[in-house]
């Protein structure tokens, strides 16, 4: 509830003009995936899953606005309540789930944007896909976003979609890399523009599990990775209140 308030808020005042920071904001260039980032400063997926906010959000000065995470469809994510407070440490456990209006809702507002710094689409899968079948699931996503993307994310890093990060396992994690590769040096070829990927890999990984993934993101031509998401430790705040709920710390 706070999210959605504090999103339509942010809606609010730039309807009145009162985000207007663009002035203000700091020219510090950093290149990376081949792109010039006005400033190395953005804002990560999970605030503005659907696309909603993306000029609002756009107007506070961030050097980028990922967007996401995207499923193909729609779908509302783990039973309520999913967010809870460790005051305490000053910390946050939630298990939301990737709850999103679907991938169709998403392009509909990326194409009415007035933003035009760079923006990012970070793609998944829907909760009932079996891994299996998880490569159609980003396939369909990483189609549907190519053409308005600068650069697409590739999420295998939730803990809250069970079986989510199996995909880091090093056969499934060859499997999607190389399905979207060659799916990009297709959609490349028709539309003479070719779109950076980033990996978006969970920080609950061994040295092996590091290795494997670093190993897959160069065979199959990824342009980064993205480290990290949230984690399932919980270590340091093992006996605060409300530390045994499931979900990313």
């Amino acid at each position: 509830t706070a999210h959605e308030l504090a999103l339509e808020a942010l809606r609010l005042g730039y309807g009145f003009g009162a985000t207007r920071l663009a002035a203000r904001r700091p020219k510090l260039p950093v290149e990376v995936m081949g792109l010039e980032f006005p400033n190395p400063v953005g804002l990560a997926a999970g605030m503005d899953k659907n696309g909603d906010y993306i000029d609002a959000l756009g107007d506070l000065g961030f050097g980028f606005i990922e967007v996401g995470t995207v499923t193909p469809r729609p779908q509302p994510g783990n039973p309520k309540p999913r967010v809870f407070r460790l005051v305490e440490a000053e910390a946050l456990i939630n298990r939301l789930g990737f709850n999103n209006k679907g991938v169709d809702h998403l392009v509909e507002r990326v194409r009415e944007r007035r933003y035009r710094g760079i923006l990012g689409i970070n793609i998944g899968k829907n909760f009932d896909t079996p891994n299996e079948k998880a490569v159609d699931d980003y396939l369909h996503c990483f189609e549907k976003v190519y053409a308005h993307a600068d650069y697409v994310t590739v999420n295998i890093s939730s803990p809250n979609t069970v079986g989510l990060r199996d995909l880091q396992g090093e056969e499934e994690l060859n499997r999607l890399l190389r399905a979207l590769a060659n799916r990009r040096r297709e959609l490349a070829d028709d539309t003479g523009r070719r779109v950076p990927v980033a990996v978006k890999v969970a920080p609950d990984l061994d040295s092996r599990a590091i290795t494997a993934i670093a190993a897959a993101v160069a065979r199959h031509h990824m342009d980064a990775v993205i480290a990290t998401n949230t984690t399932i430790s919980r270590s340091g705040v093992e006996s605060l209140p409300r530390a045994e709920e499931e979900g990313g710390l």
